[in-house]
Parts: structure tokens; C-alpha cells; sequence
């Protein structure tokens, strides 16, 4: 089952999600719009390596907006901060979006139950695009789950901007994975 607007709006006050800050116009018939924020990081090597931490570079997204280039992939944030505990949240691109080009999240739209902190965007346009920090960029979604819940306790909580990838990373000792 997916939470309908209102019921994402009572959710959003007492406590079941927490969507901060919670904007009422944001709502929607069965999500709530999530805008872009201020910061975007992009990997600066040429090849990106998977079992090691890779460089970036940080970009602030000025009051005029920043062009994003094609084959670039930016590492954006929602402005707001999004989790739950007993609700399995979903993010997608918003459809007016994807029809100036921009792919947002396409490989890993399903959040954890637990997670709370700022959600990492992987943004990739097809042409130039202008971007905005504060736009409507994605919308974002919560379905109720069944059976035993464990909690995210993973290296994303309370994510605040655009984390890298940490798939290189052993949970359990912070370092790297071995092979």
C-alpha cells in the first residue's frame, strides 16, 4: 500500500516520517515533491574505480543556476531531510524533469526503513540543462511494509550533501573492501 497525500501529511505530524522542513503545497495526490539543494560533487578522475574512494570535487549551484553537462554524472542532495521508521520511501524523478532531459535516480530509487539525513541524486542530462538549487526535482513516495523491520544502520545515515559512492567500503572497519 502507498500512503495517500493527506495521510503523508498526518504522517509528516506525528512523527511516522519525517520530512524536514514539511512544506504543505509540496504535497502531492500520493507523494511529496522533494527539491534540489544548493550542492552537486562530481568525480574528477577519468576512470572511477569501485573497490577504492574516489576524488571529487564540490560545485555550489549559484543564485543563476548551473549548467549540467551531457555524460557528466552529478552527485546532487534533496534540500529536505527524509526518513521513517516504519515506512519504506521510495524517490523518483519528476516527470516535468525527465522532459527537459534529466535523468534523476534511474538505478536506485528504494530507500531503507531507518535511514533519515539528506538523500543523495545521481543526475545525469541528456542535453545542456540549467538546474536550480530549491527546483522540484524529484518526488518521493512511502509504502507500508509487512513482516519484521530492521533499521537502517548503514555508512549513508544522516547523510547532509551529495555523498560519494562507499561501495568500496567494509562496513564493519571502514576500509576497504578486500578481493
Amino acid at each position: 500500500m502507498i500512503l495517500t497525500g493527506p495521510e503523508i501529511t498526518a504522517a509528516a505530524h506525528d512523527g511516522r516520517l519525517r520530512i524536514d522542513p514539511f512544506e504543505p503545497e509540496q504535497v502531492n495526490p500520493n507523494s511529496y515533491n522533494i527539491r534540489l539543494g544548493p550542492t552537486l560533487m562530481t568525480y574528477t578522475e577519468p576512470v572511477i574505480d569501485a573497490h577504492r574512494p574516489n576524488l571529487t570535487a564540490t560545485i555550489d549551484i549559484a543564485a543563476d543556476g548551473l549548467v549540467l553537462q551531457p555524460g557528466e554524472l552529478y552527485l546532487g542532495h534533496t534540500h529536505e531531510q527524509v526518513g521513517s521508521d516504519t515506512y519504506v520511501p521510495l524517490l523518483f524523478g519528476r516527470s516535468s524533469v525527465g522532459r527537459l532531459g534529466l535523468f534523476v535516480e534511474i538505478t536506485a530509487p528504494i530507500g531503507d526503513i531507518g535511514f533519515h539525513g539528506q538523500w543523495t541524486l545521481m543526475l545525469s542530462p541528456i542535453r545542456p540543462l540549467r538546474v536550480y538549487a530549491g527546483m522540484k526535482i524529484g518526488q518521493i513516495m512511502f509504502f507500508v511494509a509487512t513482516g519484521p523491520v530492521t533499521l537502517y544502520d548503514g555508512k549513508y545515515q544522516a547523510a547532509c550533501g551529495p555523498q560519494p559512492s562507499g561501495y568500496w567500503r567494509d562496513p564493519a572497519t571502514d576500509k576497504a573492501v578486500a578481493l
